[in-house]
């Protein structure tokens, strides 16, 4: 029962009209009539409203049966709606939840009060949420609702997919900034990505202590900034534990996330598949991962086929949108799309003194249109002013080559051309910084963006340690001229053809 005020004055009667109105048209006549009554009353500025400041005294009561079964059905009917264009298409409730009042000015919002708010409002059928990236709280505690147990212990509701906004700043990324972001894709997948990525290489222990809470929030910093890609693996110490913190606090849409699976040299059933992804979905706390870089140590062992077909198969079922491969060369790359994997990208070594990517792989990634996302771009950190005018042939004479990543990428520099090539490099890249207004850096990591091929470039980053939001932001404003272009290729042709010493891109990892 629902008990609706009738004042004198209304010109509505509930009665007469159900009355008089046709046997199959009365739960319209019902609806309307509550409705019509509804409005009256809830009206602030009737003085009949119970809404307003006082009731007349000569209000009477009408007892209106809303619980009848054709009535309920038409609300039922009436309470979702579909909100379509071709094959996109999304369920709501017709009556919203506004979000705007968790962005400040209506009181404090404690989070925990405002999560079980949202599933008092899901449980009474109202299910639908309206947020903005802008509206602080509310996708903080979106993101705790959808991921939250009450969620999963009722399961038997059917929720629909809170609604979002993205609010064009220039601080974002966006999918309209072409100089930001681009897209991976093989037929249906796809995946939107910064083309500045976040290497998290450095979480894995080697670059100094790791604090998980100043980690995350540098996470949030760099997303802020714009910077919102991730690479990931599952071998990278708590990278993906970090991520699965990170999304659950951050403070606009989440982040796509690109992590790898390096599994070891043992036989590749769905099922050993299925347990090693559900780890990394777990870890980082998300239902399907974006996107799957997967890693293969020997390719006599043909496993790596089986493997793909796993992962493929777990993409159908939506446990991961997209699938990639990492340190693949050109011959098994190939080979894998003939046997009709849906591969949108290789992850592989590419920076101004490595340039193998470019002989033979850029190639076929344009006849394909397989991306290539790059690693080493700035080659952990030697392509910067830290190195330029240093003599590291006398112990102790430079910068101490005491990470991981800079001992690898000097053997790099070595079998290029040695330290006296690499140190003219730098020289013309600083003149080149210089010209420009910004580090040695941004000129490495825009050149390496403006090659063939290339989708997006890594540069890692020391989550808590160091930061340099500024810097890889300015890449994308950075156009290499004809001059600048020539005047590195005067020096990079003066090195040793990498491709001859080391193999295709990934051999490094294959060869004794």
């Amino acid at each position: 029962m629902s008990y609706l005020h009738e004042s004198k004055s209304t010109n509505i009667n509930c009665k007469k009209l159900l009355k008089i109105a046709p046997k199959n048209l009365r739960p319209i006549a019902m609806a309307t009539a509550a409705a019509s009554l509804h409005h009256f009353i809830s009206n602030p500025f009737n003085p009949g409203s119970s809404a307003g400041f006082r009731r007349p005294r000569s209000a009477r009561h009408l007892v209106v049966r809303c619980c009848e079964a054709a009535a309920v059905e038409v609300a039922e009917k009436r309470k979702t709606a579909v909100v379509k264009n071709g094959n996109d298409s999304l369920e709501i409730c017709r009556v919203l939840n506004g979000m705007w009042q968790t962005s400040g000015g209506w009181g404090r919002i404690d989070r925990d009060a405002a999560v079980d708010a949202m599933l008092r409002y899901a449980d009474a059928g109202l299910s639908t949420f309206d947020m903005a990236d802008h509206y602080i709280v509310s996708n903080s505690c979106s993101w705790s609702l959808l991921e939250s147990n009450p969620i999963k212990k009722r399961a038997k509701h059917n929720r629909s997919i809170p609604t979002r906004k993205l609010v064009f700043s220039p601080s974002q990324c966006l999918l309209t900034n072409d100089k930001k972001r681009t897209e991976v894709k093989n037929g249906k997948d796809s995946l939107d990505i910064c083309r500045v990525i976040n290497g998290t290489w450095q979480t894995s222990g080697g670059w100094g202590r790791i604090e998980k809470d100043n980690a995350v929030e540098a996470m949030l910093q760099y997303t802020d900034a714009g910077l919102n890609t991730f690479d990931l693996a599952d071998i990278y110490g708590p990278a993906e534990d970090l991520y699965g913190i990170f999304i659950n606090r951050v403070r606009r849409e989440r982040p796509p996330d690109l992590t790898k699976w390096v599994p070891p040299p043992v036989k590749m059933t769905s099922s050993y598949v299925r347990e090693s992804i559900n780890v990394s979905r777990k870890r980082m706390d998300v239902a399907s991962l974006d996107m799957l870089q997967f890693h293969w140590w020997d390719y006599s062992n043909l496993g790596y086929l089986d493997a793909l077909k796993h992962l493929t198969d777990l993409k159908e079922e939506g446990k991961i949108k997209t699938v990639a491969l990492t340190n693949f060369d050109t011959v098994r790359l190939q080979k894998i799309l003939e046997n009709g994997i849906p591969v949108v990208s290789n992850q592989v070594q590419h920076s101004i003194v490595d340039m193998r990517p470019q002989q033979k792989m850029a190639e076929l990634c344009q006849l394909t249109g397989v991306k290539l996302i790059t690693y080493g771009t700035v080659m952990g950190g030697l392509l910067s002013e830290k190195f330029l005018d240093t003599n590291l042939t006398i112990p102790f004479a430079g910068p101490p080559l005491n990470t991981p990543s800079l001992q690898k990428y000097k053997r790099m520099v070595d079998a290029w051309g040695g330290w006296s090539l690499f140190q003219v490099l730098l020289q013309t890249l600083n003149k080149i910084a210089i010209k420009h207004g910004v580090s040695i850096p941004t000129v490495a990591v825009r050149y390496v963006l403006d090659q063939p091929g290339v989708a997006g470039s890594m540069v890692g980053v020391r989550l808590g340690l160091a930061e340099h939001i500024k810097d890889n932001n300015a890449i994308f404003s950075l156009v290499l001229d004809e001059e600048d272009v020539s005047n590195i290729l005067q020096v990079t042709q003066k090195g040793k053809d990498l491709m001859k010493i080391i193999g295709d891109c990934g051999d490094e990892y294959r060869r004794a």
